[in-house]
């Protein structure tokens, strides 16, 4: 149970990477506008987001992407943040602010694997 948790996590940090470059307007949107260069940062993140979770899968690799993840989830909770306040077309608010708690969730659950 515990490789499928692992392999779920996995799965879920490599496809939301991925969706950073299949669509990039649905991320940019949400970067604050105090942050330089979103489409950099966009796809900075989504890089990110794949190596992590490929990391995930390898025994050598794991305690750091693990690490790696938390700092990202981090880095990106001001986005979480300013799209909450912002609001997003078809989104309803309470759902972005239940997004906000999940956020330390993820937290806890890359925890695991350090």
């Amino acid at each position: 149970m515990d490789l499928f948790f692992l392999y779920l996590m996995s799965g879920f940090y490599i496809f939301a990477g991925l969706m950073h470059f299949i669509k990039p307007r649905m991320y940019i949107r949400i970067i604050p506008p105090y942050f330089p260069k979103p489409e950099i940062l966009n796809l900075l993140v989504g890089i990110f987001e794949i190596i992590f979770g490929l990391g995930l899968l390898f025994d050598l690799t794991r305690s750091i992407s693990a690490i790696a993840i938390i700092l990202l989830l981090l880095a990106v909770f001001p986005a979480n943040i300013y799209m909450y306040q912002k609001g997003t077309k078809g989104i309803p608010q309470w759902a972005l602010l239940l997004r906000l708690p999940i956020q330390f969730a993820l937290i806890a659950w890359a925890y695991i694997y350090i």
